[in-house]
């Protein structure tokens, strides 16, 4: 019986039915705005081809804690949060590709595309069970938790830099937002690409972490003219990568070179006002949406990680029992990279 079926039992039934069966230790979301709970629940049988990974680091995102907070679609309890995760599967290490049924077209996912951890369980625990697909080789060079760290932030980077926005050596990049994990996979992975980058933040000290790990130059972009200094330093920009939306985003048309790509994967501070148009068509402009990526472009982005030897940033490490402390982290906004769980230390 699979464990997003036991987690629903009360506990007490839980601790009869451990009697008898191999227990494991999950974070499980119960509750909106609730802690999650530490419980021992049945370790997840293989079958219906499902296999069992057992994961050693778990990594989280920010759908983790919109999910805890009510802000996401059709939340269901009890669940096990956690899209990242890289473990073990008969004695190899594995990271996990972090959704479940992209669908048969590769320019966008199909209806039953769904992030692993809600509906399904996730990575916030010991084991997990997966399609065999889902479970790829890991990187030869990565800890199991900077492999923890790259799935979601990594297939997400990939297809909005390289898939989307098509990047190419030699161009200048701009990303905004640098500090969240996606943000810091594009700057990785834009530099390994050949590409000059520049970054935003709203932290002076992000802006230095990021050029310490090789941006060219970097704004706040609290600062009044921000944008102007970035266009002079850098003579205007072939790509764009953009999480956040709101009306920053309109400053990006007079950032555009001729050709250029703005590619988004969010849209955290809302809709865009007072953004003109006249600019992005006539210089050509694209604006490309984007959402996660294919299971060929997750192996594709690990294939590329692996050749180019690029390691994702963690932030800090928590073991699965404090769980709820690096939730804590998460929501205060301070992290550069990637808040890791450590499991099956």
């Amino acid at each position: 019986m699979e464990s997003k079926l036991l987690i629903a039992f009360p506990y007490f039934f839980q601790k009869s039915f451990l009697l008898n069966f191999a227990a494991m230790k999950a974070l499980i979301f119960t509750e909106i705005n609730k802690a999650l709970e530490l419980q021992d629940i049945p370790v997840p049988e293989e079958g219906n081809g499902l296999v069992r990974v057992d994961i050693k680091a778990a990594a989280l995102n920010h759908r983790d804690l919109f999910i805890t907070q009510g802000l996401y679609a059709n939340i269901k309890t009890p669940c096990i949060l956690g899209s990242d995760g890289a473990g073990e599967y008969e004695g190899e290490k594995v990271v996990c590709y972090p959704a479940l049924d992209w669908g048969d077209e590769t320019a966008f996912q199909g209806p039953q595309f769904r992030v692993l951890g809600m509906p399904e369980n996730g990575t916030f625990a010991e084991s997990i069970l997966l399609p065999k697909a889902n479970v790829l080789p890991m990187p030869a060079h990565l800890t199991f938790q900077q492999a923890a760290a790259l799935p979601l932030a990594g297939l997400t980077a990939w297809r909005a830099l390289i898939s989307r926005c098509q990047v190419q050596k030699g161009e200048k990049v701009l990303i905004s937002g640098v500090g969240g994990g996606v943000a810091l996979m594009a700057l990785q992975l834009a530099m390994a690409k050949g590409a000059e980058v520049y970054v935003t933040s709203g932290s002076e000290e992000k802006i230095a972490k990021a050029i310490n790990l090789g941006a060219i130059n970097g704004e706040n972009y609290r600062d009044e003219g921000w944008d102007k200094r970035l266009k002079a330093a850098s003579g205007g920009f072939d790509v764009i990568i953009d999480s956040a939306g709101g009306d920053g985003f309109s400053r990006f048309a007079s950032l555009c070179n001729p050709g250029a790509r703005i590619g988004f994967y969010g849209g955290t501070l809302g809709k865009v006002n007072n953004l003109s148009l006249q600019p992005l068509f006539w210089k050509q402009v694209s604006l490309l949406g984007s959402t996660m990526g294919s299971p060929k472009e997750f192996r594709d982005m690990l294939a590329f990680v692996e050749i180019h030897k690029i390691v994702p940033v963690v932030d800090s490490v928590f073991s699965l029992e404090d769980g709820n402390l690096a939730m804590e982290r998460m929501q205060g906004g301070g992290q550069f990279g990637k808040i890791v769980l450590e499991i099956n230390a």
